[in-house]
């Protein structure tokens, strides 16, 4: 695949099991460090490959893996309620241990950028939380509204992590969010909820709250300058 984009292009990684995985990279010149950039579930559409080309605006080499490509390769979903339907359905397709092998293989080819970090959005966001409880290159997370860390709160992460929580989340809620509080009490672990509705950073989507977006982006980015570089 190919994709008229400034600074990011498509190219294909192998996970462990030999399955080969389509993943946009943005990559500056002389990186800083690493991120891996976990989708929605959405696919790689237009906001995830604007959110890997935003970081290596900021000098880090980004990739983002095509996670639903074991199911539908080539996937790229809009925000529409019939869209949404679709990409749940496949996520509910997917085994935990492929997508952490495709994640694996991301953080992979990112070796030699200097330390890596993950971010995440929805799905991604919880995948980015596994990320930082398992696997220990992963120096530092940013998770936003992640729709399934509650069952996985109980692990443990290796390194900072910030959650990024909306007060009005359909699928995430308050209750939810008090429970991964409790739940992660003691780690190194900064959660923060804003007067918004889930999807709050996408500015592809209705729920869209510029304020919020703005301030999560500027913890998420102190929280990588500080760990990364």
């Amino acid at each position: 695949m190919k994709g008229p984009f400034r600074m990011g292009d498509w190219i294909t990684l192998t996970s462990s099991d030999g399955h080969q995985l389509a993943a946009y990279e943005a990559k500056p010149a002389q990186p800083r460090g690493g991120l891996v950039l976990l989708q929605e579930v959405f696919g790689l559409n237009s906001y995830i490959r604007a959110r890997c080309e935003h970081y290596a605006t900021l000098g880090y080499h980004v990739v983002a893996p095509a996670l639903f490509d074991r199911i539908r390769p080539d996937l790229q979903l809009g925000y529409s309620m019939e869209d949404g339907l679709k990409g749940r359905a496949i996520r509910e397709s997917l085994d935990w241990p492929d997508v952490l092998m495709d994640t694996r293989a991301a953080v992979d080819r990112l070796a030699g950028s200097g330390p890596i970090g993950a971010i995440g959005y929805c799905w991604g966001g919880t995948i980015a939380w596994l990320a930082a409880t398992r696997f220990p290159e992963i120096k530092a997370a940013s998770c936003y509204y992640g729709t399934q860390i509650l069952q996985f709160a109980s692990e443990r992460p290796a390194c900072p992590v910030q959650m990024h929580f909306a007060e009005r989340d359909h699928v995430v809620s308050l209750a939810d969010v008090a429970k991964i509080e409790q739940l992660t009490a003691g780690q190194p672990v900064e959660i923060h909820i804003y007067p918004a509705e889930h999807g709050f950073a996408c500015d592809e989507r209705e729920a869209y709250h510029p304020a919020s977006a703005e301030a999560a982006n500027q913890r998420t980015q102190a929280l990588f300058k500080a760990q990364l570089g």
